[in-house]
C-alpha cells in the first residue's frame, strides 16, 4: 500500500533525503568500509586475522587518498562542494586537513605494525579502532555544524580513550586511560554546555549563521558592536572544551601521564593526529563560527597560546623521561599553534595559512621523533632520556635522524620547522599591534627555551656514553624503517623547500566563513 498518496504534498516532500556528492563524501566511505571490513575478518579469521590487519589497516588509508586527490584535482573546477544546507563542506582547507590525518595515520599504522605483533596486546581491535579515530578525523575536517563537529570529536574520542590503555596488564597505561577518559568527559561536558548556549542564543548550529547571530541581535537584527554576556560565555566554554584537546595550558595536565602511560605509537597518535584534528575544529570554530567576534576569542587565544609556551618549555626543562618531555614539548607546541588565533581577527588570510603550514610541519617532525624513540625503546626497554646516551656509537642512523628532528622542533633552518615558526611570527607581527608585538617577544624567547632541552637530548646522543657500554646494533623492522625515511624526507623537503608545502597550504579562509 502506498501510504505517501494519502499525505500532504508538503509531508511527502518531507520525507526525501537530502542530496548527497558521493564522490565529496567517498574519503569517509571508504575508511567506513574498511573498518567493517577489519571487523568481518577478525570475526571470520579469529586469531588468524592478526596476519592481515595491519596490511588491512594500511591499505585502506592509503586507498582513502584517492578520492581526496581526485578532489583536490576537480577543486579548481568545481569549487567548495557543500552538502546538507552548508553543514558539510569539502573544500581546500578540509582536504590539506584530511592529506595531513591520513598520512599521519598511515605512519603510525607503521609504527603500530611490529610494536603490537611482538607485545600482548589485542591486534585486530586496535587497528580498527584506529580506523574509527581516524574517520572521526576526517569528518571533523569538512564539519561546519555545531552537531557534526561534537559527532566527530566523540568519534575520535571514544577510540582514544581505550587505546591509551591497551596495555592490558599495566596499571601505568590504565591509569592513563582513566585519566585521558575522566578528563575528556569533563571537556565534552563544559564545550556541549557552550554549544547549548549558543543554540539558545542564535537558534541555529550551522557555524555560518551562528557566526551571523553573534554580529547582530536575532531579535531586531541590529548590529551588536560588543557580544552579550551569554554569547561571552558560550563562545568561552566552546573553545576551553577544545584546549584541553589540544592540550593547551591550563588544561594540559592530562597529556605527560596519558603519552608516558600509553603505548609509544598509541602516544605518537595522540601527540600528532589527535591533537591536529582538535586545531582543525579551533581554527574552523573561529574562523567560520565565531568570526564576527574577535573582541572574544582574540584575547582568550592570547592567554592560551602565552601560557601554553610558557608552562610547557618551562617544565620540559625538567624532564627525564623523553615521552613526558615530548608531551610539554607538545603543550609548548600548541602554544604556537594557537597565537596566530590571537589576531586571526586583523590577519585572517596570513593566520590560517600559517597555523595550516605548522600542522603539517608539525606532523612530520614529531611523528619522526616518536619513531626513533620507539626503535632505541626495542634495545634499552626504556623511555628515559639517558637511554638515548651515545645512540651514535651503536645507531648512527638513528642518531641522525632524532638530531633532525630534535632541531627542527626547535626551529633551525634549514630543517622544516624553521619555516613553520617563521610563519607563525610573521602572521602574529603582522598584526602590529601592541599586545601583537608583546606575543611575537614570546614566540622569540620561548623559541630559544625550547633549543636548550631539543639540543641537550642531540648532545647526549652524540657526546655521552652508551648505557652500559651496549653496542649492540639495534634491529629496526622494515615497516619501522619506513615510517624514519618518509618522516625524514619530509622534515628535510619542508625546509630545504618551503614552496613545497606553502603551495598546498596557502588556502585563503575556510569556505563559508
Amino acid at each position: 500500500m502506498d501510504f505517501s498518496a494519502a499525505l500532504p504534498v508538503a509531508d511527502v516532500v518531507a520525507f526525501n533525503r537530502p542530496a548527497i556528492d558521493w564522490h565529496a563524501a567517498s574519503p569517509e566511505l571508504i575508511l567506513l568500509g574498511f573498518g567493517a571490513l577489519l571487523t568481518l575478518v577478525d570475526v571470520i579469521f579469529l586469531d588468524r586475522a592478526k596476519q592481515y590487519t595491519a596490511a588491512l589497516a594500511g591499505i585502506g588509508l592509503l586507498v582513502t587518498m584517492v578520492p581526496i586527490l581526485t578532489l583536490a584535482n576537480d577543486m579548481s573546477e568545481t569549487g567548495p562542494r557543500v552538502m546538507f544546507d552548508g553543514a558539510y563542506v569539502i573544500d581546500e582547507f578540509s582536504l590539506i586537513m584530511k592529506a595531513i590525518f591520513i598520512l599521519s595515520g598511515y605512519v603510525v599504522i607503521l609504527l603500530s605494525t611490529n610494536y603490537i605483533a611482538e607485545g600482548d596486546y589485542w591486534e585486530s581491535e586496535y587497528y580498527g579502532l584506529m580506523l574509527s579515530a581516524i574517520l572521526g578525523m576526517v569528518v571533523m575536517a569538512s564539519s561546519r555544524d555545531l552537531i557534526s563537529i561534537f559527532v566527530a570529536f566523540e568519534l575520535l574520542s571514544i577510540p582514544s580513550y581505550m587505546l591509551a590503555t591497551w596495555k592490558k596488564r599495566s596499571l601505568e597505561s590504565n591509569e592513563a586511560g582513566l585519566k585521558y577518559y575522566l578528563m575528556g568527559v569533563f571537556a565534552s561536558a563544559i564545550m556541549l554546555y557552550g554549544m547549548s548556549l549558543l543554540f539558545g542564543a542564535s537558534g541555529e548550529t550551522i557555524l555560518t549563521k551562528v557566526n551571523a547571530s553573534l554580529s547582530s541581535d536575532p531579535l531586531t537584527g541590529e548590529s551588536l558592536s560588543s557580544s552579550t554576556p551569554v554569547l561571552t560565555l558560550a563562545v568561552i566554554f566552546v573553545i576551553v572544551g577544545f584546549a584541553f584537546k589540544v592540550s593547551a595550558a591550563p588544561f594540559h595536565n592530562w597529556a605527560p601521564d596519558t603519552y608516558s602511560g600509553a603505548p609509544i605509537p598509541v602516544t605518537a597518535f595522540l601527540a600528532v593526529a589527535s591533537k591536529i584534528a582538535g586545531f582543525v575544529a579551533l581554527v574552523q570554530l573561529v574562523f567560520v563560527g565565531f568570526y564576527a567576534r574577535a573582541d572574544v576569542f582574540q584575547p582568550l587565544m592570547w592567554i592560551l597560546a602565552a601560557a601554553s609556551m610558557i608552562i610547557g618549555n618551562l617544565i620540559a626543562l625538567r624532564q627525564t623521561d623523553i615521552v613526558r618531555l615530548m608531551a610539554y614539548s607538545g603543550v609548548a607546541q600548541a602554544g604556537f599553534i594557537l597565537a596566530p588565533l590571537a589576531v586571526a581577527g586583523d590577519v585572517g588570510d596570513q593566520a590560517l595559512a600559517s597555523i595550516v603550514s605548522y600542522l603539517a610541519i608539525y606532523a612530520a617532525m614529531n611523528l619522526g621523533a616518536f619513531a626513533v624513540i620507539l626503535a632505541a625503546a626495542r634495545k634499552t626497554g626504556s623511555t628515559s632520556i639517558e637511554s638515548m646516551n651515545g645512540l651514535f656509537s651503536y645507531a648512527p642512523g638513528l642518531a641522525v635522524a632524532m638530531t633532525i628532528f630534535m632541531f627542527a622542533l626547535a626551529g633551525i633552518p634549514p630543517l622544516g620547522g624553521w619555516f613553520a615558526k617563521f610563519q607563525i611570527f610573521f602572521a602574529v607581527v603582522e598584526q602590529g599591534g601592541t599586545w601583537a608585538i608583546i606575543l611575537g617577544v614570546l614566540l622569540a624567547v620561548n623559541s630559544v627555551i625550547a633549543l636548550y632541552y631539543y639540543a641537550s637530548v642531540a648532545r647526549r646522543i652524540w657526546a655521552d656514553q652508551a648505557p652500559d657500554g651496549d653496542l649492540t646494533p639495534i634491529r629496526i623492522p622494515p615497516s619501522l624503517g619506513a615510517a624514519l625515511v618518509l618522516t625524514v624526507v619530509a622534515t628535510l623537503v619542508f625546509g630545504f623547500l618551503p614552496g613545497a608545502v606553502s603551495q598546498f597550504t596557502d588556502v585563503g579562509l575556510i569556505a563559508g566563513g
